[in-house]
């Protein structure tokens, strides 16, 4: 900053540049800049494409490839690949080496999914010049996992503050701040509860100077949650009865864990005897997360679990610290 009478304008003036997911879905990646810090916010690919237009260009951050010195953090807000897929690129190729902040589940699941589309995309499709499985596992090593509510000081101006998003396990927006000027990015968020999972959870008295927030779909017009599980179990339902079969093609982690409690909430309660099979492969695994990070869950994940007693606890805002010791090792047998 300049000194004199316009330092202090020039401290409070925030830039933003949208690398990614500016009126278009996929490769979400913001970079914020004021009273002189630069935090990169989330770091996604563009599944829509194979050539160097999947990753976000990097070079209006630094054309000379000093990344160190023109980002002082990242923050991922959750582990869905069009937030976090070009995080290892952005590490090992690019060579940034700075701190890298994420939630403990997203920490945990993120490298599952990395390490599962760079086989597809590598190995299966072909795709040239995308980032070894050393690469995930050298840049999630450079992750520092945060809990929910922590104030992290990236150094002694700079903090940030997880917030619960729902979405999807461990999905967190974020407050970042330096000094009394403070902006919150949300990622994407869930204000209502899912079965699995809470409603987003925003501080009262937060009073950011700016709001980035995620838009998807938020001008379009669809039924009431409640309408559309109807008529899907109204339409398993019925197939099930006439003797047929029903196959689901649903995303591993997140949707498969909220049908998979629909589904059985619904059998229950209509006395269907019908077995349900799901998938023994990335659907387990990340399940098994689902229960080491219970907290995150909804109340009925938690009933489940621990009991009536322990469910009323809530979310909690800390991650339980046996969980940590699982971080950056969710890519094993992937």
């Amino acid at each position: 900053l300049k000194d004199g009478p316009m330092a202090a304008v020039e401290a409070r003036f925030i830039k933003v540049v949208v690398l990614g997911a500016g009126q278009d879905v996929g490769r979400s990646c913001i970079l914020v800049s004021f009273c002189g810090r630069k935090v990169l916010l989330d770091c996604g690919m563009h599944l829509g494409f194979r050539d160097e237009r999947r990753f976000p260009d990097f070079r209006y951050i630094s054309r000379a490839g000093r990344f160190n010195e023109a980002i002082d953090c990242v923050i991922v807000t959750h582990f869905h690949l069009d937030h976090s897929a070009a995080l290892p690129h952005l590490t090992e190729i690019c060579g940034y080496s700075g701190p890298i902040y994420m939630t403990h589940p997203t920490k945990a699941i993120t490298p599952i999914l990395l390490h599962d589309y760079r086989k597809i995309m590598a190995e299966r499709k072909g795709v040239a010049e995308f980032y070894s499985a050393d690469d995930i596992d050298a840049c999630m090593r450079k992750v520092t996992a945060v809990s929910l509510l922590e104030t992290v000081h990236v150094d002694d101006e700079l903090t940030i503050t997880a917030h619960y998003a729902g979405h999807v396990l461990g999905a967190a927006m974020f407050s970042i701040a330096v000094g009394d000027v403070r902006v919150f990015y949300t990622g994407d968020f869930n204000m209502t509860a899912d079965r699995h999972l809470g409603a987003a959870r925003v501080p009262v008295g937060l009073r950011p100077h700016l709001v980035i927030s995620e838009s998807t779909y938020g001008t379009t017009l669809r039924d009431t949650k409640c309408s559309r599980e109807r008529h899907f179990l109204e339409l398993v339902h019925s197939t099930v009865r006439r003797g047929g079969r029903v196959l689901i093609p649903v995303f591993a982690v997140g949707r498969a864990q909220e049908l998979m409690i629909l589904l059985e909430t619904y059998w229950a309660r209509m006395g269907v005897q019908a077995p349900i099979y799901f998938s023994a492969g990335m659907v387990q695994r990340a399940s098994l997360y689902y229960e080491l990070y219970a907290r995150w869950g909804s109340e009925h994940v938690r009933t489940a679990l621990f009991g009536d007693e322990e469910a009323g606890a809530g979310n909690s805002d800390d991650d339980d610290a046996h969980a940590h010791e699982h971080d950056g090792h969710g890519h094993d047998g992937a």
